[in-house]
């Protein structure tokens, strides 16, 4: 089975993800926002794109890859 793409290169491909502002964003649109694809080859990946791009591309990550990341920049 050939691995998940590791980004897309429009959000606006996610039909249907629920995109999630950080909590530590402001007024300024000036964040990232996650999304889980719950269906196809990206079920179970995490999306992460621009806040300010809503449109442009997404970066995909597995859930043990974005927890070590978080964990990392805490």
């Amino acid at each position: 089975m050939p691995a998940p793409p590791r980004t897309i290169p429009s959000s606006l491909a996610l039909h249907g993800a629920r995109w999630l502002r950080s909590s530590y964003s402001t007024g300024a649109n000036n964040c990232v926002e996650t999304a889980r694809p719950a269906t196809g080859d990206l079920a179970g990946l995490l999306a992460v794109r621009d806040s300010k791009h809503p449109a442009g591309p997404a970066l995909l990550f597995s859930p043990g890859s974005w927890g070590e990341f978080v964990a990392a920049v805490r």
